[in-house]
């Protein structure tokens, strides 16, 4: 492994962990500005990445993907727990919906500044300045990923929950009642859709938004 790989496993590394972390703090913090202290209680709002880490989705999967030489990085943190029963007694479905999007909110708003600060970067006259392009391209790239995927309304991902309460705010009681039928098999949707052609359709947003930004 050369000099060039290692700073690119290391950016990669910085730019998914602050992308992941951050997006199930902001789950846990918009949670608990209704009210609800589950995620405070259990230390889950604090930056330490120790307290986030998923064996699987932080360590394993992206680890995988790097290594098999996958077009993109992609993962996730341990989810912050969270009484969603509390935040509608304080808030309403629309605090659920908040909650839920949240996260995704976070990744599109760190996309756009690192954004802003890439042209600062693009033209590098030294090695520290070639690490922080590197960091904030992969940075833009893997929050807008993160923000598309999981705008995806399909069980368990935060476009599901959104979907799902916004229906049941708006009294749309049949439709709220469909994706709690299909929620048990929510992964299984996914993973069947992962492995189809309409991801390419589902994912084909990232490249339009990266491009938007740089």
């Amino acid at each position: 492994m050369n000099e060039a790989q290692i700073i690119k496993i290391v950016t990669m590394v910085l730019a998914l962990a602050i992308a992941i972390i951050g997006h199930e703090i902001m789950h846990g913090w918009v949670a608990y500005k209704y009210g609800d202290n589950t995620a405070k209680s259990l230390g889950r709002l604090k930056i330490n990445p120790l307290v986030h880490i998923d064996p699987v989705g932080t360590i394993l999967v992206p680890a995988m993907l790097f290594f098999s030489g996958a077009p993109f990085i992609f993962g996730w943190a341990k989810p912050v727990p969270i009484n969603i029963s509390t935040v509608m007694r304080n808030g309403g479905t629309n605090a659920a919906v908040a909650v839920s999007l949240a996260g995704i909110t976070y990744n599109f708003a760190l996309a756009a500044l690192c954004a802003v600060f890439f042209p600062m970067f693009a033209h590098p006259a030294s090695a520290t300045e070639a690490f922080i392009a590197l960091f904030l391209y992969q940075s833009v790239v893997i929050n807008v990923l993160l923000g598309v995927f999981n705008l995806w309304p399909i069980p368990p991902l935060d476009g599901a929950n959104a979907v799902r309460y916004l229906a049941e705010g708006m009294h749309w009681r049949a439709f709220a009642s469909f994706y709690d039928k299909i929620y048990p098999y929510g992964m299984l949707i996914l993973v069947a859709v992962l492995f189809t052609p309409l991801s390419n359709y589902l994912f084909q947003p990232v490249s339009w938004i990266v491009k938007w930004l740089l």
